[in-house]
């Protein structure tokens, strides 16, 4: 588990990183954010123009459900939203990336690192509100989502 010092280093980083984007000369390449879902080790990777900067346990679809591999930009962002399709489930700091389908947080933390939701990808909250930040800061445009077994 990082510890908090760690994770406002890297958070700090990564805004770092973004300022000098749009602050940047336009010839300047824009900084790339990369989140890579390992569905098999259900952890996904984040990394900044490169370099890993984050690691964290998620929960991808359980049996009977399907979480989509690919690779995808997010298509929208939600502080919080309420699943139509699964009760009002409450999926705060939703970053959507396929239709229904999201990266967000979950208050079912014990089940991270194994399988458990409906296709969605799950976090701990703090991480879930790392990942929506920082996908803010850089923007759809300069973010990758790619899911694999």
């Amino acid at each position: 588990m990082q510890t908090l010092l760690k994770r406002v280093i890297n958070f700090a980083a990564a805004a770092a990183a973004a300022s000098a984007l749009l602050i940047g000369a336009e010839s300047a390449r824009a900084s790339q954010l990369l989140a890579q879902v390992d569905i098999s080790a259900q952890r996904m990777t984040v990394s900044i123009d490169g370099r890993p900067a984050y690691q964290w346990k998620v929960s991808t679809a359980r049996r009977g459900y399907v979480t989509p591999t690919g690779s995808f930009r997010p298509t929208r962002l939600a502080a919080m939203w309420y699943s139509k399709k699964y009760d009002n489930s409450p999926m705060p700091h939703s970053v959507f990336f396929h239709g229904g389908y999201a990266v967000h947080a979950t208050p079912y933390i014990k089940r991270l690192g194994s399988p458990a939701s409906h296709g969605c990808i799950r976090l701990h909250p703090a991480n879930a509100s790392d990942f929506y930040a920082l996908v803010k800061t850089f923007g759809a445009r300069n973010t990758s989502i790619v899911i694999v077994r």
